[in-house]
């Protein structure tokens, strides 16, 4: 088919490589304009971009699609399908309408389970056992449209968001080609109309750890926020990343170390740090942090 592809992240990325070897024609690829990063705040191109220019795939980038002009450029590609995978803009009912079989989604999750900006997070917060993707007809509505394909992944006591999302994004790429082969034999399936969360935009301050509650939400919470926007507690004058943890027994004045091995005492329950990350320092085991840097029983961390 003749293609656009419309997404921006890390998780877009083996969608895309998913259609060019498949020999779709990728006319051209959409994605978010290149932003300031690091220390130098040089703009850096998002994954797609870097992707699709290595391939010498035309990318476009505008700030919007509402106006007049991009909406007849993208008209101009006279397109078979859009596919689209965490691109980050409204797509316009001009530009829904454009391609002759419509724009398609990979969202990943079950909807309409976690619709919205991050259902891989929200749905390890939430302890949610299975995940899945689902292939959607768009339309106008924030991930409301008909549902042409789903599968699902369960969601252990061990999965992370970063194992989940590449297990996720190989498994959209799977699906959308097959959801591209046998798109005339598809039949579009409403959503349910129950069932229906929100996967809200993550925020920095979602990774401060608040140790008045359970040990079980605490562990999720590093799960779920790892790698960003991170996981963090106040260490004294330190501000200590936490990378991995667990949940065991124990009881105590929250926030209170209940032993000299990064053990916490919690609303409900203990959570041990298990890998930490020290301002200026390397992510290390908790145990090799403190062979250099003891955390006595009885210590408050705020």
């Amino acid at each position: 088919m003749r293609v656009a592809f419309m997404g921006t992240p890390d998780f877009s990325v083996s969608i895309l490589a998913a259609l060019l070897d498949a020999g779709h024609d990728v006319v051209c690829v959409y994605c978010q304009p290149p932003r300031p990063a690091g220390r130098g705040h040089k703009e850096q191109l998002t994954p797609v971009h870097a992707f699709a220019a290595d391939r010498a795939i035309p990318v476009r980038h505008p700030k919007s699609l509402k106006s007049d002009a991009e909406q007849q450029a993208f008209r101009d590609l006279d397109l078979d399908v859009a596919v689209v995978a965490a691109y980050g803009l409204i797509l316009p009912q001009a530009v829904l309408d454009a391609p002759r079989r419509g724009c398609l989604n990979v969202h990943a999750s079950i909807l309409p389970r976690w619709r919205g900006a991050a259902p891989i997070q929200r749905a390890i917060l939430a302890g949610d056992t299975e995940t899945g993707v689902t292939i959607m007809q768009m339309d106008a509505g924030l991930d409301t449209g008909d549902m042409l394909l789903v599968e699902r992944l369960p969601i252990t006591a061990r999965t992370t968001a970063s194992v989940l999302h590449d297990q996720l994004a190989a498994l959209g790429a799977k699906m959308m080609v097959d959801a591209l082969t046998r798109l005339d034999q598809l039949v579009p399936v409403k959503q349910p109309e129950d069932g229906v969360t929100y996967a809200h935009k993550l925020a920095k301050d979602e990774g401060r750890l608040d140790w008045t509650r359970p040990a079980e939400e605490l562990e999720r919470q590093v799960r779920g926020l790892t790698p960003w926007p991170g996981v963090w507690c106040q260490l004294g004058e330190e501000r200590l990343k936490v990378q991995a943890a667990e949940v065991v027994s124990g009881s105590g004045v929250p926030g209170t170390t209940l032993d000299d091995a990064l053990t916490v005492a919690c609303g409900s329950g203990a959570l041990r740090l298990t890998r930490v990350q020290r301002p200026g320092k390397g992510p290390m085991a908790a145990a090799d942090m403190l062979r250099g840097f003891a955390v006595p029983k009885g210590f408050v961390l705020t």
